[in-house]
């Protein structure tokens, strides 16, 4: 209560004490009365505007409240990667760019079931003249059965590696993610279906679900973007995907000692998807791959090894479909990691690293007629070497050399930032 509202009451109260005083001796005037009406009326007043006061002071904390709850339910998070890439023997090919900005936003709609999405920019700039993309990387439902098990059901990533799953800037070494998880896994996988993940108390962890597979249909003639990725070349990624034929995936995972990771993955799934105008409308793909990671002391170890087969493609590869570009029977590679917390200050750390990795994706191939065959190439093999420094765990500046042992055309440094939130 302020103060003028506070004399206001005293000077009514006091008037209206004198009137009987002022009855008894006759002396109660109309100008006694007008005024005692004025100061009731100013207090009316001045009490209007204290209420107002009051509510007003009332609705931020309300307001503050639903916000509280509403954050409560509604989750932001996201990263972003940028970099600068300068080939050692050819600086005209020096690049920079916005690689990837990731908006990712969730709903939970109670304590069980929830919703997640993300949305990726990559490229800076998206538009029919430009090389950028807009895609969702992730879009689904999820929902705790109970405490150990929990089941999705939209477009989401495949529990396969490392990367895939888990491939903000600030979460592995370099600034490229290692090839063997963008060749030969085609990071980032994603695929319409349903999935199942389960832990136990022994440090289990387990996926298992069905899902749509990759289209033959989409195998390029131009062997650039197959020998890139064999997978990648042929992903739907949830777009008007052909779903005649599906595929399964499991994995398994055992983190019951402090710091060491071990386990592995298998994809099995349809990539002919039945189309009678195709020549192999029954061909597969299965892929396979085994991991570990020991974190212990400053030291943060890591190996990887993957290997894809396709099935039943002999009789496209010998159609004109394939044309210069047959598929190939198999795809594979590795890769060893090790990286070394050499300095670290509150937030700020520096993380060196060396990895090895070799990739082959593409050995042997069927269905051609002899001397129509092509040759097998000789493993890519590349040693990085680069490091980490950490404005904040989840700040990253980035720098490596990378040599790639059987063509020293392709040797390049790298210069990254990134983050996540």
């Amino acid at each position: 209560m302020n103060i003028t509202f506070r004399k206001s009451i005293m000077t009514t109260a006091m008037a209206i004490a004198t009137l009987p005083v002022m009855a008894q001796t006759g002396s109660t005037s109309s100008d006694d009365i007008t005024q005692l009406r004025e100061l009731m009326k100013q207090m009316q007043i001045e009490l209007k505007a204290l209420q107002k006061q009051q509510v007003s002071a009332v609705e931020p904390v309300v307001m503050a409240a639903d916000a509280a709850g509403n954050e409560s339910k509604v989750k932001l998070f996201g990263y972003g990667e940028m970099l600068y890439t300068r080939p050692r023997h050819l600086a005209s090919e020096a690049m920079a760019t916005a690689r990837r900005g990731v908006l990712g936003f969730g709903y939970a709609f109670n304590d069980r079931t929830r919703f997640v999405a993300e949305l990726e920019l990559e490229n800076g700039v998206v538009s029919a003249t430009d090389q950028g993309e807009a895609a969702f990387e992730q879009l689904y439902i999820e929902h705790d059965i109970h405490d150990r098990l929990t089941a999705k059901a939209g477009l989401f990533l495949m529990p396969i590696g490392y990367i895939n799953e888990s491939h903000e800037p600030s979460r592995f070494m370099g600034v490229n993610r290692n090839l063997v998880e963008t060749a030969i896994i085609p990071s980032t996988w994603r695929e319409l279906g349903l999935g199942l993940q389960g832990s136990t108390a022994q440090g289990v962890r387990w996926n298992a679900g069905v899902v749509t597979s990759f289209d033959l249909n989409k195998w390029p003639t131009d062997s650039a973007e197959s020998k890139e990725s064999p997978l990648g070349a042929i992903h739907q990624e949830g777009q008007l995907a052909k779903a005649a034929s599906l595929a399964y995936y499991g994995a398994l995972n055992y983190d019951g000692i402090p710091g060491l990771n071990v386990g592995g993955s298998l994809y099995t799934g349809g990539i002919g998807q039945k189309q009678s105008n195709l020549a192999s409308p029954n061909a597969r793909v299965n892929l396979a791959e085994i991991h570990a990671k020991w974190q212990v002391g400053r030291w943060d170890l890591a190996a990887l090894a993957a290997q894809g087969r396709f099935e039943g493609v002999s009789a496209f590869n010998a159609s004109a479909v394939a044309g210069s570009n047959p598929v190939p029977d198999q795809f594979r590679g590795w890769y060893a990691q090790a990286a070394y917390r050499l300095w670290r200050q509150g937030d700020f750390s520096m993380v060196p690293f060396a990895r090895y990795e070799s990739v082959n994706t593409a050995v042997g191939f069927s269905g051609l007629p002899k001397g129509l065959v092509p040759a097998n190439e000789p493993n890519t093999r590349v040693m990085t070497l680069g490091a980490n420094f950490y404005l904040h765990p989840q700040v990253v500046f980035k720098v490596d050399a990378q040599r790639f042992l059987n063509n020293s055309q392709q040797d390049r440094v790298n210069v990254g930032l990134g983050f996540h939130y």
